[in-house]
């Protein structure tokens, strides 16, 4: 397989309550094709979070740096991955969101599945945005200023949001799309 995404760097936000399937799928995808993936979380690095297969506990995975010490200007994109608890949690941590905020501001790809557009609300990055979402999130993403649409996968500009995991081959393909065409971080 080619390494499309050779040299590129991404963090996937998350925690507590992740859906397991919208890390681990996006996350491999990306290190299948070259890129180098970091797990943060407002947890420290080394602590575990629990992933879940919608409400049963899956895996648990190892936070690989804690938010407080990531610096957005060094990834070249920031995946958000869903579960109903995880992005519920990330909005609660000022750190997360100053983290998701401040990389918006980088111009580089950011992309949110499921419930993770959740955080972009927050963040206040969802004003004027396209946005797909979980369907539980139109309300909300429209209060905020989003215009909402039920589609698999929604580019706006350097934003990618995805309905759910069964959308996740698109949502990869999309994300790959992006950083293949951007100069990134380290170019």
């Amino acid at each position: 397989m080619a390494k499309s995404l050779q040299g590129k760097r991404i963090a996937m936000l998350m925690t507590d309550g992740v859906e397991q399937v919208e890390y681990e799928k996006p996350r491999a995808f990306l290190e299948e094709r070259g890129a180098s993936v970091e797990l943060i979380s407002p947890k420290k690095r080394g602590e575990q979070i629990q992933g879940f297969n919608h409400l049963t506990p899956g895996s648990q995975f190892t936070v690989e740096k804690a938010v407080e010490d990531a610096h957005p200007e060094d990834y070249d994109a920031l995946v958000l991955p869903g579960g109903v608890a995880n992005p519920d949690q990330l909005r609660l941590s000022r750190k997360a969101v100053e983290f998701v905020s401040q990389f918006a501001k980088t111009g580089r790809t950011l992309a949110a599945i499921c419930h993770g557009p959740w955080l972009l609300i927050n963040a206040g990055l969802a004003s004027g945005r396209h946005i797909t979402s979980w369907p539980s999130l139109e309300t909300d993403l429209k209060n905020a200023g989003g215009r909402w649409s039920d589609e698999p996968v929604v580019v706006d500009g350097r934003f990618i949001t995805s309905r759910k995991p069964d959308d996740i081959p698109m949502f990869d393909a999309q994300i790959e799309k992006a950083l293949s065409q951007s100069a990134g971080a380290h170019t």
